[in-house]
């Protein structure tokens, strides 16, 4: 069976063009990998190219290479978002009402494939690239390739799927509030957003035309970096491309959001695994006022820029409205209600804004962001498509706007085996100086979970103090629900441990008190309907809560009411259940 490991683009192009191996070997363990995952997931892909045209893509690579031309891609496969010209496929930008076919490629896809690269096919997105989720396409929904009960992230999602479950090596998608980054965080890939004009977008259906940038997602920053250096570079029929030039930039000083001004909406999770990605730093925190960044972030969606988005495809929603997904419709109709007043005073705010932006780059080197606040299940977000979209851009939709460079990396797990990630942001034109960056803060590459194949079984960690440890009374309540036992471990030291008086079979009580100590227990992991069955069981005045544990993670655990304090003996000083039986 084939393995659905990663696929390197360095690697590939490096084998195929010293003849360790061909791009015909690598198209057909494409075709295997492909055939595999369609298993998986039916909804990553729009379009692709038949076997017979992948196979004379690879050997034409072959023979390219034999007649001694040198291809910084060679033999690599990737992917393109359906909203970027391929020529052969056709574009709908998943909208099968507006598809056309394309005369030619879009630039950035003609210099790849110059390069060597193979396009296997077109991947799914949010329709015209209006959201950040991924749940908004006729042509399905792409899941989280490491559990598919959650969000891929978009609009790139089937583009951020296909590389993270080994299909490709790398994939093309856009962004213009996050939808390059907000997709590779989620599943643990490099997200690289260039400086807009520093990547041509002819051939790209606008969403933002004067924000919009064509991105690449990608197992690697080194990968990134590679079809960054194939693609960027000024182009004349790309009225919006610039010539930039080069920016260094220092990783002395990191500026982070202050602390009261970090929105984590409930996810803890993603605010402990934010901790420690920023406790890692070699580098100077500096802690910087966000509240222009978002203000700034405020303007995409609920100011005058909402207006360019209806601007993108206004024949077509006066022709053709009902062919639009629900969502999308109702907000790119908003649009028709800004005037041109509107457009005017919402530009001369950005310009304020933007001066505030400029400012802070003389405190700081760099930027810092976690790339999303949380993620959501996809129940979740079907049931609140625009507030929960919304939440998602929370450090993504200000830096289009600002004229701002990103890469976003992945630097930790949930539990639920959704990727957390951070961006690092520059001023224009530091697109290599943030690659470089990126490496030398994160040298060492974030752990992957295995992809969710069979459709993974949602687990909760809780943690256990007193009768439900191991060889205790109430232990079989676990056992019974197949828990899984994780490890031994304790408490952060500001808790305080009770024995409860009159308690049969004798229990504890764990009270959360900053003067308190490390208290001793074992986690372990049940499925989510063992969870809510284990929990109906638990008896008053004992609940279940969030511990934090000595490492700084939380996980759910056994806390008591007030009233479990009654007659209660604090033994504490025993540092846990197991020494005040023994005693």
């Amino acid at each position: 069976m084939t393995a659905l490991d990663r696929l390197s683009a360095s690697a590939i192009a490096a084998d195929v063009q010293a003849g360790r191996r061909s791009a015909a070997a690598v198209i057909e363990d494409v075709l295997a990998r492909l055939d595999r995952y369609d298993a998986v997931q039916d909804a990553v892909w729009i379009a692709r190219f038949d076997a017979t045209a992948l196979r004379a893509a690879a050997a034409a690579i072959d023979a390219r290479v034999a007649r001694g031309e040198v291809l910084p891609l060679a033999g690599v496969p990737f992917a393109v978002k359906d909203n970027i010209d391929v020529a052969g496929l056709d574009t709908t930008a998943a909208c099968p009402a507006f598809a056309y076919a394309p005369a030619r490629s879009a630039e950035v896809v003609e210099r790849l494939v110059a390069a060597g690269a193979i396009v296997i096919g077109k991947t799914n997105l949010d329709q015209f690239a209006t959201g950040i989720n991924g749940t908004r396409s006729p042509y399905g929904i792409p899941r989280n390739a490491y559990n598919r009960a959650w969000i891929s992230g978009g609009s790139s999602s089937g583009s951020a799927v296909a590389v993270a479950a080994g299909l490709v090596a790398f994939a093309l998608g856009t962004d213009t509030a996050g939808s390059g980054r907000i997709p590779a965080a989620f599943n643990h890939l490099v997200g690289l957003k260039p400086s807009r004009g520093r990547w041509s977008s002819r051939g790209l259906i606008p969403a933002c035309r004067t924000l919009d940038c064509i991105t690449v997602m990608a197992g690697t920053v080194d990968d990134a970096a590679l079809v960054d250096d194939l693609v960027a570079g000024f182009d004349v029929d790309d009225v919006f491309s610039r010539a930039l030039p080069d920016v260094p930039r220092a990783t002395r000083r990191i500026g982070v959001p202050r602390v009261e001004q970090r929105a984590w909406f409930g996810d803890i999770e993603s605010g402990f695994l934010y901790d420690t990605a920023l406790a890692g730093l070699d580098a100077e925190i500096v802690e910087i006022d966000m509240a222009p960044l978002a203000e700034a972030a405020r303007l995409l969606y609920d100011g005058p820029w909402v207006a360019e988005r209806t601007a993108a495809i206004r024949d077509f929603l006066k022709g053709q409205p009902d062919a639009i997904h629900p969502v999308v419709r109702g907000i790119v109709e908003q649009g028709l209600s800004y005037s041109a007043v509107d457009v005017f005073t919402g530009t001369y705010r950005l310009a304020a804004l933007a001066r505030m932006a400029e400012a802070m780059w003389t405190d700081i080197d760099l930027l810092l962001l976690p790339t999303a606040p949380t993620s959501y299940r996809v129940s979740e977000m079907l049931a609140a498509p625009v507030a929960l979209n919304a939440s998602l851009g929370t450090y993504t939709n200000f830096v289009n706007l600002l004229d701002m460079a990103a890469i976003a990396v992945p630097t930790g797990c949930h539990a639920s085996g959704v990727g957390f990630g951070v961006t690092l942001i520059g001023p224009a034109g530091t697109d290599r100086a943030l690659a470089a960056a990126a490496k030398t803060l994160f040298p060492a590459p974030a752990s992957v979970p295995p992809l969710d194949l069979e459709g993974s079984m949602e687990k909760v960690r809780i943690a256990v103090v007193g009768a439900h440890l191991k060889d205790m009374p109430l232990h079989w309540q676990l056992t019974s629900r197949e828990a899984t036992f994780v490890g031994e471990a304790k408490t952060a030291p500001v808790y305080r441990l009770f024995a409860m008086a009159g308690s049969v079979p004798p229990k504890p009580a764990l009270i959360h008190d900053e003067t308190g100590g490390a208290i001793a227990l074992e986690v372990y992991e049940l499925d989510m309907a063992a969870f809510g069955s284990f929990v109906a069981e638990v008896p008053p005045p004992l609940a279940i809560g969030t511990v934090t544990l000595a490492d700084g993670s939380l996980v759910k655990g056994f806390v008591a009411e007030p009233r479990a304090m009654a007659g209660a003996e604090d033994i504490t000083a025993l540092g846990g259940w197991r020494a005040y039986i023994a005693r």
